[in-house]
């Protein structure tokens, strides 16, 4: 597929385990771009504080001592086989930042305004020469507020706690039951939405998604038709 004559920004925005990330990185494989997983790179932030002892044994983060870190933290991403590794100063940590230890820490160091400015101020340089594909929660309203093609993933907390549990399952967490990832999911679901610094809110000019019943080859069609159609083909 030639999309060299318009190259465009795609912003997929949602809920947590909505599946955004699985989608995205198929979409950008088929056309060409490239994939940046925002989330990604608030693991990675996640992982590096609770490495360094910033988030205390009650949950709450060492705010002052994370933002003076902020330029000791380096996050890029090693394109492989099976689409891309998220590195932390060089580090292969993609299958850390997935535990449910980090994904329960992520949210109050995601709402931390220092955080979120650097680690945007990041993103945006990753899509100055356009061509890419980048879900998250603020993508299409503060990270590219002018993308091209804005996508917003929407499913109840049962079927994304499900989802979520299953994946853990087949990467060997066998410890993890399904009531706590359903807690997690609701609980990031909350936080997400009422944090002050860029809420997860739908873009006023995004298309919905509900994938709760489609195939993973329903929902990449779905979502090749809507960049054919963004590109004018």
């Amino acid at each position: 597929m030639d999309n060299k004559a318009k190259k465009i920004i795609i912003a997929i925005d949602g809920f947590s385990s909505s599946g955004k990330s699985t989608m995205a990185k198929e979409l950008a494989r088929r056309i060409g771009y490239r994939y940046i997983d925002s989330g990604a790179m608030y693991r990675a932030v996640t992982l590096y504080a609770l490495d360094h002892g910033m988030i205390r044994e009650d949950g709450t983060v060492d705010t002052e001592a994370l933002t003076a870190a902020l330029g000791d933290i380096h996050i890029d991403f090693l394109p492989c086989a099976d689409g891309q590794h998220t590195l932390l100063n060089g580090r292969d940590v993609e299958q850390e930042i997935r535990s449910l230890r980090v994904s329960s820490s992520v949210s109050p160091v995601a709402v931390i305004p220092a955080v979120r400015h650097a680690l945007v101020a990041q993103q945006q340089a990753f899509g100055k020469e356009r061509g890419i594909v980048m879900d998250g929660r603020d993508i299409g309203t503060t990270v590219f507020p002018d993308a091209e093609l804005k996508i917003y993933v929407n499913a109840p907390a049962a079927t994304r706690a499900r989802r979520r549990w299953l994946e853990l399952q087949q990467k060997g967490d066998k410890d993890s039951t399904y009531e706590q990832v359903l807690e997690n999911v609701m609980t990031r679901d909350h936080i997400d939405m009422t944090r002050e610094e860029s809420p997860l809110r739908r873009a006023d000019d995004a298309i919905d998604l509900d994938n709760s019943d489609m195939t993973i080859e329903q929902q990449d069609e779905w979502l090749i038709d809507r960049f054919n159609h963004a590109v004018g083909k």
